[in-house]
Parts: structure tokens; C-alpha cells; sequence
């Protein structure tokens, strides 16, 4: 944890939040190792249930890469000869894998834009909560660079490979209810309401089936790259995991007896 990394348990709702509101919670250094580190640790951690992800204040989810610092790195690779860019494998990469391959719900409460890297986080998550004055923007070309952070495996699944290819060759920003109709927001909510419903949502996850949460990630995340034939074979592995989960057994009691089920996560 760091002052640029928040980390909160509600719970079995882990609150993580970039704390550089100052700066639209631009990712330097510092923050993304603790950012890196802090989803690493809460993906692995039995007490998490769901993750919120958030950005501090009203600007900025979170604009991607500190441009500042980056520029520093570039005019030092000049020098030394070293790659301003190794940010990709040293931290952007374990993070979004961490996010997108943990077996439990994301939840990415966007308020104001997420921009960069920033959007490609947000793109992780599983879900998006997105306030009225938010939006999504790209940014990757318009800085003469290639998308990272997973954003050309996951913009494709959310919004189709020819909108993809526009969003990321000809960045703009997306506005919330744009973002609603491409399928970029999950729900949109004003400003002012936006915590407390991301909040609440993510909370709900948290309250649910978390074993079978994380097999439906994985039979999803397995279906976009096999065949159906091996994703049959995979969602039989997935449902004998299932079914085995004390979740699976509460809620079949719970239904017989007509009661709502409360369960565990295991």
C-alpha cells in the first residue's frame, strides 16, 4: 500500500482507489508498482470476494501513463540506451492479469475520464459503473503509440473488432451514454451517485456465489481463444468445480425451502 494506492475491506468487498487526484490519477511509478502489487495481493486473498476499482475525485478514473515522468524516461533512454517503455512488462502486464484473471467480480466505478492505460483498466474489470460526466478515450495513437494494457483483447469483446480498430486508431473521447450503447458502461449513474452505487453493486457481488463468479469468468475468458469442443470440456471441469462448492449446496437448500440464499464464497 502507498498514499497513491487506498486499500479498503468492507467486508468481502475489497476498495482499491488511485489516489493522485491532483494529477487525474495519472500512473507513475510508485503507483503502479503499488497498484500492481495491491490487485496481486487482493486477487489471492480468501477474505476478497469482489474488487471495487475507483479513481480519487471527480476528474479522472485514471488518465494512464504520468506523461511527466514518461518524458523524463524517454530523454534518459536517449542517454543510456535503456527502454522507456518496460513499464508495459514490469507493471501494466501483471496487473491486468491479475484484474482480468482473478476468480472473483470487478467492478470499475469511472468518474470523469479514463484515458490510456487508465481506460484499458477500466476495460479489465468485469463491470463498469460510469458516471453522467465520465468518458473513455483511448489515447494510445494520439501519442504515437500502440494500445497496452490489454485494451486490444478487451475492447474487441466489448464493443466489436471494427469499433475497436476506430476507438484505438482514431482515439476520442466516449462519453457516458455513448459508452452505454457500444456496451463500454454496464450502467450510468449521475456524478453524485456514482460511488454509492458502485459500492453497493460491487457489495452484491460480494454477497453472491464467488466460486461460480470465478468459473464463469474463466469458461468465458477460455470460450474467446478454443474451440467448442474444448470449451465443452472445459465447462464440465468448471461445473464439477461448481458443484462441489458449498455455494452450490446452500443454494439448492435455499431454493427447496423457498428462503433467500446467504452464501460463503467457497
Amino acid at each position: 500500500m502507498s498514499d497513491s494506492v487506498l486499500y479498503e475491506l468492507d467486508g468481502g468487498l475489497a476498495v482499491v482507489t488511485i489516489n493522485r487526484p491532483d494529477a487525474m490519477n495519472a500512473l507513475d511509478t510508485p503507483t503502479k508498482v503499488a497498484l500492481r502489487d495491491t490487485v496481486a495481493a487482493v486477487a489471492e486473498d480468501p477474505a476478497v470476494r469482489a474488487v471495487l476499482l475507483t479513481g480519487a475525485g471527480d476528474k479522472a478514473f485514471c488518465v494512464g501513463q504520468d506523461l511527466k515522468e514518461h518524458l523524463g524516461l524517454l530523454k534518459r533512454a536517449e542517454e543510456t540506451g535503456e527502454g522507456a517503455l518496460r513499464t508495459v512488462a514490469e507493471h501494466y502486464n501483471p496487473l491486468v492479469r491479475a484484474l482480468a484473471g482473478m476468480r472473483k467480480p470487478t467492478v470499475a466505478a469511472v468518474g470523469g475520464v479514463a484515458a490510456g492505460a487508465g481506460a484499458s483498466l477500466a476495460f479489465a474489470c468485469d463491470f463498469r459503473i460510469v458516471a453522467e460526466s465520465a468518458g473513455f478515450n483511448t489515447s494510445f495513437a494520439g501519442v504515437a503509440l500502440t494500445s497496452d494494457s490489454g485494451a486490444s483483447w478487451t475492447l474487441p469483446r466489448l464493443v466489436g473488432h471494427a469499433r475497436a480498430t476506430e476507438l484505438l486508431m482514431l482515439p476520442r473521447t466516449v462519453k457516458a451514454p455513448e459508452a452505454l450503447q457500444l456496451g463500454l458502461a454496464t450502467k450510468v449513474v449521475p456524478a453524485a451517485e456514482l460511488q454509492a452505487t458502485a459500492r453497493a453493486f460491487a457489495k452484491q457481488l460480494a454477497e453472491g456465489p464467488t466460486v461460480a463468479y470465478g468459473a464463469i469468468k474463466e469458461s468465458l475468458a477460455y470460450g474467446a481463444s478454443h474451440t467448442l469442443d474444448e470449451l465443452l470440456d472445459k465447462e464440465d471441469e468448471l461445473q464439477t468445480l461448481a458443484g462441489a462448492s458449498a455455494d452450490h449446496r446452500i443454494a439448492v437448500d435455499a431454493f427447496i425451502a423457498k428462503q433467500t440464499p446467504v452464501y460463503l464464497g467457497r
